[in-house]
């Protein structure tokens, strides 16, 4: 098996009917996140076809196909699954016909169907496959959903990340994972953080051991995945070290090719790190909706001067 998706995971996660039991889908996988709607070839048009792709039939494809003669239907049939498919998925609870499932039984393709509406069933499945599909590397850090803003927080072991994730847990906001952080380009612009399933929900902390956080605190503390917008690394305070007080000019750290705004956070003890990580999140979203505190600042403090000058 490679790095694709086994149809066993897309018949789980779409929810489909199998309509070929006969043909093993064990060792078939999907590897490419999009799909392929086959009306041209459904009309004879095969240059060019992507047949490595999942086939989609909508209403659409199925009714022009009840439109040809007997004689042409059963070409285009032949033609169609004599490629190497790696599933077609009849949408709105769509039967295909008994000489369809025939040729893909002998051809070993699988065919699956689904009751939900074409458009609606692509969309879910291209985002879905994207995200499944996507790049991915596995960093140490916690990811937090505090505001709406994805919060990764990085630091040495032992800093207090997984304690202050508890504390911003209990202040309302969810887990996505602690300790190990899957990340997934989804998209030159997105980055998207999950959990291994081995560590999902869970949070270790020293001198305790493993904390369940959905069982403690309810489900609506955790979420399964969550777009990583803002990174936090908690570093031990030194006095010769220069921090940034202002905030005029962001600084960045990369993932994957992807750029995300990263603060770098001294710890000091009575230093309330969710407050912190709270305040480093509202004033991200701000800076998004086109305000920047420490440009204002610098803004009047330009205006007082230029005052004091007349």
């Amino acid at each position: 098996m490679g790095n694709g998706i086994t149809l066993s995971e897309i018949i789980e996660k779409m929810d489909l009917k199998c309509l070929t039991p006969e043909v093993d889908i064990v060792e078939k996988e999907v590897n490419i996140p999009d799909i392929n709607r086959p009306a041209l070839q459904l009309a004879g048009f095969f240059d060019h076809f992507d047949s490595k792709r999942v086939q989609i039939i909508g209403n659409v494809e199925y009714k022009y196909v009840q439109t040809l003669s007997q004689e042409r239907k059963l070409e285009i049939y032949d033609k169609l699954l004599s490629h190497p498919i790696p599933c077609i998925v009849f949408c709105r609870g769509i039967e295909p016909e008994k000489e369809f499932l025939v040729r893909a039984t002998v051809n070993g393709i699988p065919v699956f169907n689904t009751a939900k509406h074409t458009s609606e069933f692509t969309a879910e499945i291209i985002r879905w496959m994207n995200v499944r599909l996507a790049p991915c590397i596995s960093i140490h850090g916690v990811l937090v959903d505090v505001y709406g803003v994805g919060v990764l927080i990085m630091g040495e072991s032992g800093i207090g990340k997984s304690e202050a994730a508890l504390e911003l847990i209990k202040r309302g906001h969810r887990l996505v994972t602690d300790d190990v952080v899957e990340i997934r380009k989804v998209s030159d612009e997105t980055l998207v953080g999950s959990a291994p399933d081995i560590t999902k929900h869970f949070i270790e902390l020293r001198g305790i051991g493993i904390v369940d956080v959905r069982s403690m605190f309810g489900v609506q503390s955790v979420r399964e995945t969550q777009n990583i917008d803002l990174v936090i690394t908690l570093e031990d305070w030194s006095r010769d070290k220069e921090y940034d007080r202002l905030g005029l000019e962001e600084e960045y750290t990369e993932f994957l090719g992807n750029k995300v705004v990263c603060h770098r956070i001294p710890i000091r003890p009575g230093r309330n790190l969710a407050i912190i990580v709270e305040s480093a999140a509202v004033n991200h979203r701000q800076k998004l909706m086109g305000y920047n505190a420490a440009q204002e600042l610098y803004k009047r403090v330009q205006e007082n001067l230029a005052k004091k000058r007349r």
